[in-house]
């Protein structure tokens, strides 16, 4: 071999050794895939979480989340296994809250009159009142003419009954010589006089008492010192807060005679509920179901809107998971979160309906067995 083709080979050892090296000293935890991560896990991914330090949650380029498992403990989220059981098929229907018609009622002027307050002012909003007792009192009122009409009707039957009453006293002298009828008579139109008298004297001068129907609090108050107001115009309202009652509407004759069970939710919480029955005869298309309010209440106003969920007599097989389980996607699609692996969840889009206040049945897009967010998933739905 001559001296060039020597020196030639030498050079390429060289070089070709240089290029191993490099190789071997270059970084290569980009490529790496990370534990529990799926096959889709991209390069851009691993390399936001090794940035990092790997205790931020990410969204992966296949739409699950990577939650280390130090920010699942902060974040609180838990996890149960799906079970497929038997449920009530049930039923939301929206209600309010209403007074019990035995247990409240309104206090309201039987005829035109000038509100007057009772022995202790006016009652106050949301004092307690005894059944009868006096809250203000009403003194008629009349328009000229009518108030001129009825003094003199007072006048004449004060002046027949003077005449009446001395016709008697006649009589009584005569008793023996006239018939004992004719004495009965005078005495029976005296008294009778007397009492259209009094009658009409009354609509003149006496006021009204108006009293509470019911024992409970004082729930609408419209009195005022000095206020004149027409017939059948309501002036308070009495209720009994602890016998309150639900009124709802179900736009399907057949959920009446259906129903098993029933609760209730508002912005106060959950309700329990007893159902006493529906109408028959609709009322805006609708027919009016009542329930009553178990104890414990919650604090309570007459006429709050309620969403009630009847548990019918029909059996469904589904999933229940709490209310907070369900969230929404972007694209507004009702989704449960799945524990796949040990950091990785992945959503499921579902169709649900409610099983009570504080629950929903799931009914297809679950598998049995498989562990699902029951909290916390809000937090999930947050990772971008």
């Amino acid at each position: 071999m001559n001296k060039g083709l020597q020196a030639g080979v030498v050079l390429a050892l060289a070089l070709w050794g240089q290029t191993v090296k490099a190789h071997g000293d270059e970084d290569h935890s980009k490529d790496a895939k990370p534990a529990g991560a799926p096959a889709g896990y991209g390069a851009d991914a691993a390399a936001r979480t090794t940035a990092a330090g790997g205790s931020s949650p990410a969204r992966l380029p296949d739409g699950s989340v990577l939650m280390p498992k130090g920010t699942q403990r902060q974040l609180a989220i838990r996890t149960d296994i799906a079970k497929l059981e038997e449920h009530a098929q049930s039923v939301e229907l929206n209600g309010r809250v209403i007074a019990d018609p035995n247990a409240g009622g309104p206090v309201q002027a039987s005829q035109p009159g000038r509100v007057e307050s009772g022995p202790r002012g006016f009652p106050m909003l949301g004092q307690k009142v005894a059944r009868g007792q006096v809250l203000a009192y009403l003194r008629p009122v009349a328009n000229a003419i009518e108030r001129g009409n009825q003094q003199a009707q007072l006048a004449e039957l004060t002046s027949q009954l003077g005449l009446a009453d001395k016709r008697v006293k006649r009589l009584e002298d005569l008793e023996g010589s006239v018939p004992r009828k004719e004495i009965d008579a005078a005495r029976a139109e005296f008294t009778s006089l007397g009492q259209r008298k009094n009658a009409v004297d009354a609509s003149l001068n006496q006021r009204e008492a108006l009293i509470a129907p019911v024992t409970g609090v004082v729930s609408a108050a419209a009195a005022r010192a000095g206020q004149v107001v027409e017939a059948r115009e309501t002036l308070f309202e009495i209720v009994d807060p602890n016998r309150l009652l639900v009124e709802a509407l179900a736009y399907d004759a057949a959920v009446a005679v259906n129903i098993a069970g029933a609760s209730g939710a508002t912005s106060g919480g959950a309700l329990s509920l007893a159902y006493l029955g529906g109408g028959a005869q609709l009322r805006e298309q609708a027919l009016p179901l009542r329930f009553r309010i178990t104890p414990p209440l919650p604090r309570l106003a007459v006429g709050q809107p309620v969403k009630v969920i009847a548990q019918l007599k029909q059996q469904i097989k589904a999933v229940a998971v709490p209310v907070g389980a369900l969230v929404r996607n972007a694209s507004g699609e009702t989704v449960l979160w799945v524990h796949k692996e040990a950091e990785r969840f992945v959503q499921k889009r579902v169709r649900s309906q409610p099983l009570d206040a504080a629950r929903v049945a799931v009914i297809s897009g679950i598998d049995e067995g498989e562990r699902i967010v029951t909290s916390g998933a809000a937090a999930l739905a947050q990772v971008r």
